[in-house]
């Protein structure tokens, strides 16, 4: 007979809020509640294992910071691409740009990272799709499409990862191909017509070979009007016309769309247990609107006497420039950004021995995109400038590994990585707003960049087990890199740009970057029991160096080479598994040491041989122009106290202090913070209802919570800008059939409709256009996705 609904629904209810108060202390001691808890809890948390240390270990046995998400809590939240990660992941930060930056993603976890997309620019979080490394932030913000799993490692990853990562590393795993005919189907639609479609089917090819194929479409109207300021206002003190092109309610377009499609396909061949060989393909299309931005600052004596700021989510932006210099007449820059790219990838691992184990991972890449700004972000052509970009990018990397044993005293593994890199940087901008009384033709020109680059390492790690409980973890990797940046600097024709001003003299130009680094790791792990484990790091990581990528002049270009930013970072955690395993608590406290901070300088005196604070011309070069200390604690709680009920929880807390500041540096102070926010949070929490015949409902509400964080500062002898905290609401209830492989889910995103800023914002022409624009948060929105597997 069926269990009557109501009834064991508040049986479960009533208990899990007696489980929930012991969990925080409130309640008997542990032991109390373990002998009266019933049997069917006795399984409780399921186990997570990972490959962060070059083998399969559990989560809870690895001594690092790692949050790990399998796939079915990656479709339980509505998280679909990588952006997402962050909201439950203590201290990360995962940005999607836009405006100037096209379709990349600013990653920073404790407070390291990076957020220009530049190919003469390392990033701070290594990014990796099953094992293969991910260069560039540019096309990072990509679809979680049939994931087995992501682990989000913080801290250094030097010793361990193909790519050396100062701030930490994000990791994907695809869903292998099985031996098994199975698939799964899933159609989504939504509020402004969003349409997104899944699929995956997996093939038992023969009895040896394995195939899985996914893909994804992904289509939603922008959010953020694009309005024509002259047929908005026919009657402006600007004299601005409108375009007779112009939409309903003078609506030219609308930013921050969605039109996103891609497929992945994989071959599994493995005849034995000594041989497993993955080979896989993917290709990736977006064609969509720019980022949706929204005008948060205007300096009206630059603008005409004009604030062109519209609203919450409208803008002016026109994306046009005025006929003027080289431009014989005027001319509109695209309001879309362009990406398709492709890879391939060989993962394939040999037992050689019982205790002899050869990986070998190889994989190409390469992409193409595209993407229009409007700097300044208003219609009133004097303010600003606009610019064009199109940047290619083509990659090889090589790795092995060799793991190893040392009988029971312990594991070993020694590896070598090698890619080689290049990204052709095309561009053509106008930036005549820059340095008044300059003629414009000076400041106007077309780049066609080649910024080749390469790296090569040799690693290894040890794990000793002196005793049952005890492991000792050592590291070493060594790294060399090369990168070198020719400057090409024409006219919009190809022809000679005149070099009154300075930057034809660019034109030929080679700046070069070369560097060697060694890190280290030393770790010690003990398990006081079943329940308890303890850890204490000590790492080290570097960010790679580079060259200016924006020069004004030739001696910017050959003196702005810069060195590797380093990080020492000191940390203590615990890992536990409690009340026989229904919670979860894992924390971690550190310390990093941040040294030769790569930084934009605002004076770049030195690099043109003036006296500090003379040289007449603009710089936004990069140099290692700081030092700081960073510290922070994380709590990650996990707890699932009856059957059906699961909930996790972070909180994560970090500060810190400049050390050192250089004098080229005017818009960072010591007594700045040097990194926000301090807080981040989240909560989640869902319940199964089983229905029986009738299936099964699944009610989720998940909230995350972002703390203040600074802006900078718009001058030198401004205050500094806060974004406010903010905290965003998602809701999701599900049902599915009694067989489970059928699935209607009804979501909301934002639910309680906050209106917020991403925390990064464009204010490079604030000095000379008075203007600043930021990304503005998704509204509310709502989706029905059914889902079916076979």
């Amino acid at each position: 007979m069926a269990r009557t609904f109501g009834t064991t629904t508040r049986m479960r209810l009533a208990q899990a809020a007696a489980t929930t108060a012991l969990a925080l202390g409130l309640a008997a001691p542990a032991m109390a509640a373990d002998e009266q808890a019933p049997a069917a809890l006795e399984k409780g948390l399921k186990e997570i294992v990972v490959t962060a240390q070059f083998r399969s270990q559990k989560l809870q046995d690895t001594p690092l910071s790692i949050t790990a998400v399998n796939s079915e809590l990656l479709k339980s939240r509505n998280q679909t691409d990588i952006s997402q990660i962050a909201a439950n992941a203590p201290n990360v930060q995962l940005t999607q740009m836009g405006g100037a930056f096209g379709s990349s993603m600013a990653a920073y976890i404790r407070g390291v990272g990076q957020y220009d997309f530049n190919p003469a620019y390392e990033p701070g979080v290594g990014l990796y799709i099953d094992d293969v490394y991910y260069a560039t932030l540019t096309g990072s913000v990509m679809d979680l499409l049939d994931l087995d799993r992501v682990e989000v490692l913080r801290g250094p990853q030097g010793t361990l990862t193909g790519r050396n990562s100062i701030g930490g590393a994000i990791k994907m795993f695809s869903a292998k191909p099985t031996a098994e005919n199975s698939g799964t189907v899933e159609a989504a639609y939504g509020a402004r017509n969003r349409l997104d479609l899944r699929a995956t089917a997996n093939y038992a090819l023969t009895e040896n070979l394995y195939a899985r194929v996914s893909g994804v479409f992904k289509r939603q109207d922008g959010y953020v009007k694009q309005l024509d300021y002259g047929c908005a206002n026919p009657s402006n003190s600007l004299g601005i016309t409108g375009n007779a092109s112009s939409g309903k309610d003078c609506v030219v377009d609308k930013l921050g769309g969605k039109n996103y499609s891609g497929v992945r396909g994989s071959l599994r061949y493995k005849p034995n247990d000594k041989l497993d060989w993955i080979v896989a393909a993917d290709y990736t299309y977006e064609n969509r609107t720019n980022a949706a931005s929204v005008l948060t600052v205007n300096n009206t004596a630059k603008t005409g006497g004009v604030d062109f700021r519209c609203g919450r989510f409208c803008t002016y932006a026109s994306f046009y420039m005025p006929a003027g210099g080289q431009a014989g007449q005027a001319y509109t820059m695209p309001n879309t950004t362009m990406f398709t790219g492709w890879g391939v990838s060989s993962n394939l691992s040999y037992n050689i021995t019982d205790d002899l184990k050869l990986q070998s991972i190889t994989a190409y890449r390469k992409y193409k995109q595209t993407f229009g700004t409007d700097d300044d972000f208003t219609p009133y052509a004097p303010a600003g400038g606009a610019g064009y970009n199109d940047l290619s990018f083509k990659f090889f990397s090589q790795e092995l590994r060799l793991n190893g044993k040392i009988g029971t005293l312990g594991e070993w593994t020694l590896g070598g990585f090698y890619n080689d890199q290049k990204s052709v940087y095309y561009t053509r901008q106008d930036i005549r707003y820059i340095v008044p009384n300059v003629p414009t033709f000076y400041l106007q020109f077309m780049g066609n960049d080649p910024i080749p680059a390469n790296s090569k390492a040799a690693f290894g790690t040890v794990i000793l087990h002196p005793t049952s409980a005890l492991n000792v973890t050592a590291g070493l990797r060594y790294t060399s890199e090369h990168k070198d940046y020719t400057f090409v600097r024409k006219t919009w024709a190809g022809g000679t740009l005149n070099d009154i001003f300075g930057v034809g003299a660019l034109n030929g130009s080679q700046a070069t970057y070369d560097g060697k680094k060694l890190d280290w790791r030393i770790s010690a792990d003990y398990r006081f029991n079943p329940q308890l484990m303890a850890y204490a790091t000590v790492s080290t990581g570097f960010k790679g160096g580079g060259v200016t990528a924006r020069p004004f002049t030739k001696t910017q270009a050959t003196n702005g080479t810069f060195r590797p930013e380093t990080l020492t970072s000191y940390e203590l955690g615990i890992k536990t598994d409690l009340l026989d395993r229904r919670l979860r608590v894992n924390l971690a406290g550190f310390v990093n040491d941040y040294k030769n901070i790569q930084l934009p300088i605002s004076d770049c005196s030195l690099l043109d041989g003036y006296a500090p604070g003379t040289d007449p011309f603009p710089c936004a070069a990069i140099q290692n122009a700081g030092d700081g200390k960073m510290y922070g604690v994380e709590a990650e709680v996990s707890a699932s106290p009856i059957e059906g009920l699961d909930m996790d929880a972070t909180l994560s807390f970090i500060d810190g202090e400049w050390n050192r500041i250089s004098a080229q540096v005017t818009s960072i102070k010591l007594s700045d913070p040097i990194t926000t926010p301090n807080w981040r949070g989240s909560f989640g929490m869902q319940y199964k209802a089983d229905m029986g015949k009738n299936g099964s409902l699944t009610p989720r509400i998940d909230y995350a919570y972002t703390g203040k964080q600074t802006m900078g500062r718009l001058g030198v002898t401004a205050p500094l800008d806060y974004n406010p905290a903010f905290g965003i609401t998602n809701a999701r209830l599900t049902w599915k059939n009694e067989k489970q492989d059928l699935a209607i889910s009804l979501e909301v995103q934002n639910l309680f409709d906050k209106y917020y800023f991403l925390p990064l914002r464009f204010q490079a022409l604030y000095a000379s256009a008075g203007t600043v624009y930021s990304n503005v948060g998704r509204p509310r929105e709502w989706a029905l996705s059914v889902r079916k597997s076979f």
